[in-house]
């Protein structure tokens, strides 16, 4: 059975008992939204502060910490995890090119050419926390490469959904910030091949790398996967920076950070707006991108690459766990979210593009769950 490392355990720890605050931090935005507190709650995001609202500072701000050890996680799986080497990172690769690929054409089946047509990257995205925390809630009957796969899957993903903000959602280019953003990016690189251990420099360089992004028209989160490049790897041993960061980072990120994003983010009003929420086409293609999209695009895609002779399946796996994974991948919530926000512009879209996302992700997540709980049971029986 593959082995885990501490530093994964450690991850997927943090991220499946953040799953559950994340629940409980929906359940009780839902509802102050909806209550006689409504109006304060939402107002309370609203609140200035430097200029911006609690709520861009959060999404721009905090999103880059976020970011940063999505990056970091990227990193390790690239260097030394289930990305390492080509066998074992291909499956993952070709599974979340088709959990991206086939939910953005299902979305767009239902909206291209319309004004809503932005909105196609809403679907592709896949929620690490979310995925995982369902994931554990079978227990020790999961196999250790079952959990590996869903994780570099959702990694991979993530990677893609950051790729498709910066291609896609940026609509102007400051051409001085973003020189000025990408400079100091490459001296981090070189404080990196000078053998530079110390984090000072670099988290010092993040501000300014940041704060440019952040005026340059590119997303500023962008910066945090940088960044997160640019500090050495060292082997991934305990003593190296990268080592040191992802570890201190991983429960800020999923009892802070997460929890705050979708406190602010998930102050949705249903009130009339669920009766007709699937009445507009792009609530339609949210859910037939994140519940059916995701399972057939994740693996038909896995299916090609095997057949094809590009990949195998991991050890105790079979292709029931790959549709079990592929419908835990459509769970999007936080990056659809995210994304969400940078695809529209009305407040009733968003808000309906939210409420889409919810349902579908929870939509995704009850099967998934029953679906690899009844695989596992019967294994556990053979």
């Amino acid at each position: 059975m593959a082995k885990l490392s501490f530093l994964y355990k450690e991850f997927f720890n943090s991220e499946k008992s953040g799953g559950v605050i994340i629940i409980l931090c929906t359940i009780s935005s839902l509802f102050l939204a909806n209550s006689s507190f409504g109006s304060a709650y939402h107002h309370f995001w609203l609140t200035p502060f430097a200029g911006k609202s609690l709520e861009y500072w959060i999404n721009d701000g905090l999103m880059a910490v976020f970011f940063l050890l999505i990056g970091l996680e990227l990193e390790r799986e690239v260097y030394d995890g289930e990305l390492s080497n080509y066998k074992s990172a291909s499956l993952p690769i070709f599974a979340a090119i088709g959990g991206m690929l086939i939910p953005a054409a299902l979305y767009l089946f239902f909206n291209y050419g319309t004004a809503m047509q932005s909105g196609a990257g809403i679907p592709m995205a896949t929620d690490i926390a979310f995925a995982l925390g369902v994931l554990s809630l079978l227990g020790k009957r999961v196999p250790a490469s079952l959990k590996i796969f869903l994780t570099a899957l959702a990694v991979m993903d993530d990677l893609g959904a950051i790729l498709v903000i910066a291609f896609f959602y940026t609509q102007s280019i400051s051409a001085f910030h973003l020189f000025m953003a990408l400079g100091i990016f490459v001296l981090l690189l070189g404080l990196n091949r000078l053998r530079i251990h110390n984090l000072v420099p670099y988290l010092l360089g993040a501000v300014a790398m940041w704060y440019f992004m952040l005026h340059s028209g590119v997303h500023a989160t962008i910066s945090g996967i940088l960044l997160a490049f640019a500090i050495p790897f060292g082997g991934g041993k305990p003593q190296s920076a990268s080592y040191r960061l992802q570890h201190f980072l991983h429960k800020p990120v999923a009892f802070f950070i997460i929890p705050v994003f979708v406190l602010a983010n998930t102050a949705i009003v249903i009130n009339g707006s669920f009766s007709h929420l699937f009445s507009f086409n792009y609530s339609v293609g949210i859910a037939m991108g994140l519940v059916l999209g995701k399972p057939m695009g994740i693996l038909l895609f896995s299916f090609l690459a095997v057949k094809l002779g590009a990949s195998q399946l991991p050890d105790y796996l079979n292709w029931k766990h790959i549709l079990g994974a592929g419908l835990l991948g459509g769970i999007g919530f936080t990056m659809s979210i995210f994304i969400c926000l940078l695809a529209f512009n009305e407040s009733e879209v968003i808000n309906n593009a939210k409420l889409a996302i919810l349902v579908s992700s929870f939509i995704a997540g009850v099967f998934g769950y029953l679906i690899l709980r009844l695989i596992l049971k019967k294994n556990a029986t053979d």
